[in-house]
């Protein structure tokens, strides 16, 4: 019999109730792939366990954030989003990609009036109105590597885009377990879903750690830590996690 003490409760809901507060689309992503749809893709719009860019949702919000731009420019940008970089080092992908939010994707398209070319650029996020982006926060999210597969606590995507990743420990647990045992594995594992973090935190009810995903690529990283003994230290330990990304 659960009393409620344990990570799922204290820690992973109060979690997933306080960003869905603040405006977050929550999903329980356990049974995902559990009723495909006709093209046999999940309910999130994954055709695999190895995609880690939700596309279902990133192209739209291209279109969204991009209405001069031709369709034709937002498929190149997203193509070049989400291209394989396993060739490059973790850091060197992480910040590449890093670059594409920041300042869009410059792509090229042909021009309309002649045989020449134009140039475009494709804004990936709207750093001016946050609200005209597309949160979505993921529990229980499987990823694959060419080995194994993992689960991430919650991962946070931002317009498609898994940009914050939490992993979360029960409370009588060291937080510090959260780096060595799972984000190093992780890290070895399913390296594609870092190249697009931007947020890591580590947390059990009273004590929090976030940094960038670039800063744990070398060692372990000296990040922000706040910790309280109540409830509403957890509450805002949360808040600081959340107003981050």
């Amino acid at each position: 019999m659960s009393h409620g003490y344990g990570e799922d409760a204290l820690v992973k809901q109060a979690a997933v109730e306080l960003l869905g507060g603040l405006g977050w689309e929550t999903v329980d992503a356990y049974g995902e792939f559990g009723r495909p749809d006709a093209d046999g893709r999940s309910a999130l719009g994954r055709e695999t366990e190895a995609e880690v860019v939700l596309t279902a949702r990133l192209r739209p919000a291209l279109l969204r954030l991009n209405p001069d731009a031709s369709e034709q420019a937002v498929d190149l940008a997203l193509e070049e989003i989400v291209r394989d970089r396993s060739l490059m080092s973790p850091a060197a992908a992480n910040r590449e990609v890093y670059g594409l939010l920041k300042d869009g994707v410059r792509v090229t398209v042909p021009a309309l009036e002649d045989d020449g070319e134009t140039v475009e650029r494709v804004q990936v996020i709207d750093w001016n109105d946050p609200a005209n982006n597309d949160f979505l926060l993921c529990s229980e999210f499987r990823v694959a590597g060419e080995m194994y597969r993992c689960r991430a606590d919650l991962l946070g995507f931002v317009n498609g885009l898994p940009l914050l990743f939490v992993e979360l420990k029960a409370a009588h647990r060291r937080l510090e377990l959260a780096f060595d045992d799972n984000l190093s594995h992780y890290k070895e594992e399913i390296p594609q879903l870092f190249w697009f973090n931007t947020t890591t935190s580590r947390a059990t009810w009273e004590f929090l750690r976030v940094s960038a995903a670039s800063t744990w690529f070398q060692r372990r990283p000296r990040s922000c830590t706040h910790d309280g003994a109540s409830s509403g230290a957890r509450i805002s330990v949360w808040s600081t996690a959340a107003r981050r990304v």
